[in-house]
């Protein structure tokens, strides 16, 4: 919306930084500086106010890849790219564009995925995420598609639990730490009982509030279309969750055929809502894909469309 104020802004900051905002409330930010091995976001902010997610585990100190919501995997040609000591980065190339409008900010960006060893990029990680508000005062929800093209004819992402997207609650929304609860698709709750089991979404929901018995939550949804159906998921009690595409078996990308993923997350208040998270995740599964595509408009390169 060219020459007006919209309701919701991507906004570049210094220190390699971008702030979605609605209604002048910053709700999420991007941080791609090199100081840390990948980019993430952080923080994300609850309908109260408060933060929904935590840099680092609460009680393990070689668990600081943990960022808050990031991109990573464990098995990338035999490297790994989830833990901070392999020597191997992910490290933004380039931005696409900033979008803003009364219904929706969104940025695209190109990541680099770097073994430690090579100046070249292993892969080429094309993200586009859109923030929009939702029909509930201060919840919003964020997509995520990202399209993995290596640099090589195809490259394998191994067998593992661990990638692509996950996402470290607070410590007061952790069942171990605070007093959360986690919850998949199908209303069955806690670590023991979901680890490793298909579910649609899956939601940490808990207290965000000194002295405030409400609860607030993040429901992490996967999309329909998503390689690995059905999708197994890697949790835990202790604040963490994550769907794993390649928990039963490797995926492989193309530069022909680049692997894709969709994720959208839910920033809500009050504990999960199975009813009307069943419908944004249905809604969520039917929508057409985001895409990056040259513009006409006189100043701006690209653009963000869907198909």
């Amino acid at each position: 919306m060219a020459g007006t104020i919209t309701r919701c802004q991507a906004l570049p900051l210094a220190d390699h930084q971008v702030s979605f905002r609605i209604d002048d409330r910053e709700v999420l930010r991007w941080n791609f500086g090199t100081e840390y091995p990948r980019p993430f976001f952080f923080p994300v902010i609850a309908p109260s106010g408060a933060m929904l997610t935590r840099m680092g585990h609460p009680g393990a100190p070689d668990h600081d890849h943990h960022q808050s919501v990031w991109f990573a995997h464990n098995k990338v040609l035999g490297m790994d790219f989830w833990g901070n000591t392999s020597g191997a980065t992910v490290r933004q190339l380039q931005w696409y564009a900033w979008e803003d409008d009364d219904n929706f900010c969104r940025m695209a960006v190109e990541l680099g995925w770097f073994d430690g060893h090579n100046p070249e990029a292993l892969i080429r990680q094309e993200l586009i995420c859109e923030v929009c508000p939702l029909d509930r005062p201060q919840e919003y929800s964020l997509e995520l598609q990202s399209r993995f093209v290596p640099t090589a004819g195809s490259l394998e992402f191994g067998r593992t639990n661990f990638g692509f997207l996950a996402v470290r609650v607070a410590k007061s929304i952790s069942a171990v730490f605070g007093s959360g609860i986690l919850t998949g698709s199908e209303g069955t709750q806690g670590e023991k009982q979901l680890f490793g089991q298909v579910s649609r979404w899956m939601d940490y929901s808990g207290p965000t509030r000194r002295g405030e018995s409400g609860a607030e939550g993040i429901t992490l949804m996967d999309h329909a279309d998503n390689p690995g159906q059905p999708t197994g998921w890697h949790v835990r009690d202790d604040g963490w969750m994550c769907a794993s595409p390649c928990m039963n078996s490797a995926q492989i990308t193309t530069r022909d055929t680049p692997l894709t993923l969709r994720y959208l997350l839910h920033i809500h208040s009050g504990p999960v809502d199975a009813e009307r998270a069943g419908g944004l995740q249905q809604e969520f599964s039917s929508r057409p894909a985001l895409r990056v595509v040259k513009s006409v408009t006189p100043h701006i390169r690209w653009k963000i469309e869907r198909d």
